[in-house]
């Protein structure tokens, strides 16, 4: 196997480093699993099966009119605590072209499916603490009038962000097909006013039952989604004004006995927006992870 190679120069020496550990682990201490989940910034109703844990890298570059090309990765840890709960950890950071290259915070994420049976709506509900700073770039979805013009200042580490996120997240599957809505609402702990946002998501395995052989590039390993996303304004001027929206494909890549991959070129629906922007997302799912760690 070679060895795995990241640009420093590019993603900044210690999100590179922090890339390179994440992935090594993965690699050459556990055996990868798969989660069916088909979105970057959407959420379904799949919860992360009881025991397992996921490692996955979320990164985002893009390259505002006016300002300077950046690039933000979000390392996450996804554990199934439960069947019905599903807990996350987030660790933001961000390089900006002839700026710096800067840990921007933490996010703890928790999802409880109410319902665990399937249903024509399956609902889960999500809350997230948010303790980050102005300069995080990782964009992981957009509420009230968040917009480009957050991005064209230069890296500002001393506004802190400590902030409560609610999700209500709806979804459905009908022949094969995925459909998911997100409602978010999002509260700066201060006396701030609530921020409004959207993500909706259709998504479709290329292929719905499994082929005779074992291959990498099986339909089936295959699954292709569109995303739409954006802020709904705040309390006190809720709406589409002075907002922005994006939209894009996602192709994802289920590896047999390996990673899941996801490649998401998203574009800019009006003039508030980045014009585009680029997603991809590296994820591995380790089957009962405790009992590994212990020998079992």
């Amino acid at each position: 196997m070679r060895a795995l190679q990241i640009d420093a120069p590019l993603v900044g020496p210690r999100i590179a480093a922090l890339l390179r550990w994440a992935i090594s682990f993965v690699f050459f201490a556990v055996s990868p699993a798969h989660a069916q989940e088909n979105y970057i910034v959407t959420y379904s109703h799949e919860m992360e099966e009881l025991g397992n844990l996921e490692i996955a890298a979320k990164n985002v570059t893009g390259s505002p009119k006016g300002g300077y090309a950046f690039f933000a990765t979000a390392l996450e840890l996804e554990y199934g605590v439960k069947t019905w709960w599903t807990t996350e950890l987030y660790l933001d950071g961000q390089t900006t072209a002839g700026q710096s290259t800067l840990f921007t915070g933490f996010r703890w994420e928790n999802r409880v499916r109410p319902l665990l049976r399937e249903h024509w709506i399956n609902p889960v509900l999500y809350f997230e603490f948010e303790n980050i700073n102005g300069a995080d770039k990782a964009l992981l979805e957009v509420v009230g009038h968040d917009g480009r013009a957050d991005f064209l200042g230069r890296n500002d580490r001393s506004e802190k962000k400590r902030e409560a996120e609610f999700k209500l997240i709806l979804s459905s599957n009908f022949k094969g097909w995925n459909v998911s809505e997100n409602i978010i609402a999002e509260k700066n702990l201060t006396n701030a006013p609530w921020e409004f946002g959207y993500a909706l998501g259709a998504s479709r395995a290329l292929a719905l039952a499994a082929s005779a052989k074992n291959c990498r590039l099986c339909r089936e390993n295959f699954a292709l989604a569109a995303e739409m996303y954006g802020g709904l304004g705040e309390r006190h001027s809720f709406g589409l004004h002075d907002t922005s929206h994006y939209a894009g494909p996602v192709l994802t890549w289920n590896i047999p006995s390996g990673p899941s991959l996801r490649l998401s070129p998203n574009f800019g629906l009006n003039g508030n927006s980045h014009g585009f922007l680029m997603r991809f997302m590296v994820s591995y799912e380790i089957d009962q992870v405790l009992s590994k760690l212990r020998g079992r």
